[in-house]
């Protein structure tokens, strides 16, 4: 498409989701063109996704969702290897099948990219997401109702300055006064966020770590370097989606490379499957496995 039609696209575009409301003819005038090329305009924006209703007459409008419908941004939510599934899933059909760009323009329109670096269970959620990120804005402190803990197995209310989100808003970063520690807490734990009129105390220390493909985040940097057998890399893949780019193959075998977070989460993997994997490089990976091995299994 050349510039001038890319241009009237988007100058009718602007026409129909303005303030004012158009006709056919004064569409076509403005745009200098006729009103049979302005319709066919408007089928694009229709098999592009959009919504371009008559409201009378000749009269269009580009529709927009009313007060009473929920804003789908803030209630539904992909994590990133709930998002690395969709797009593999999207990517997979073939580039003459029409629904494919439909599908992928659907979910730019809905989120900031293509990615769908968000996350989906429940309403529930999207609310404490809203209040935690309305807390990080204002940077006040905010109460983590009833948040249920599996590292100390308690339940209680959280006190904690919340500053960052992890990229698929599965968790959210605070700094914790009670014990002067940023961490790391689920957000599907937390029953509901009441945010408090207190600034945070505790801004210069705050600091977010990266999450790797095991879902475990920490200030170290361990390179792995893994053989896995087929079954090994299919039961990988499934509990673990993001860890598929950082496999190749090698004759037979497959060959995980990746630098990891901490190592509980590849350790746990690892000892599950000992018979199907193993270890190429990572002295400190080995070292875990048997120190993990010394102080739990000796009374199996």
């Amino acid at each position: 498409m050349d510039q001038p039609k890319i241009e009237r696209l988007l100058r009718l575009m602007q026409m129909l989701s303005g303030p004012t409301y158009y006709t056919l003819e004064d569409m076509a005038q403005a745009l200098g063109m006729s009103e049979r090329t302005v319709y066919r305009y408007i089928d694009t924006f229709r098999s592009a996704g959009y919504s371009v209703d008559r409201v009378h007459g000749n009269v269009f409008r580009m529709a927009t969702m009313k007060r009473p419908y929920p804003d789908l941004s803030k209630i539904v939510y992909f994590s990133e290897e709930e998002a690395y599934i969709v797009n593999r899933i999207i990517d997979s059909l073939d580039n003459t099948n029409a629904l494919k760009q439909g599908l992928h323009r659907k979910l730019a329109a809905i989120y900031d990219s293509t990615s769908i670096a968000d996350y989906v269970d429940k309403r529930t959620n999207a609310a404490n997401i809203q209040a935690l990120s309305d807390a990080a804005r204002a940077k006040v402190m905010a109460v983590l109702k009833n948040y249920e803990s599996s590292h100390s197995g308690d339940i209680r209310d959280r006190r904690v300055e919340p500053f960052a989100f992890t990229t698929n808003y599965l968790d959210v970063w605070c700094f914790d006064p009670e014990d002067g520690l940023n961490k790391r807490f689920k957000i599907a734990r937390i029953d509901s966020v009441e945010v408090l009129d207190e600034p945070w105390a505790s801004e210069a220390l705050h600091s977010s770590s990266q999450i790797d493909a095991f879902r475990m985040s920490g200030p170290g940097h361990y390179h792995v370097r893994l053989r896995l057998s087929l079954r090994a890399k299919n039961l990988l893949v499934e509990e673990y989606p993001l860890a598929e780019k950082d496999l190749g193959k090698s004759g037979g075998a497959y060959i995980f490379d990746a630098e990891v977070c901490a190592l509980e989460g590849v350790g746990r993997f690892v000892s599950g499957l000992a018979a199907d994997i193993e270890i190429l490089e990572g002295d400190e990976l080995r070292d875990y496995i048997r120190r993990y091995a010394a102080e739990h299994l000796v009374n199996i």
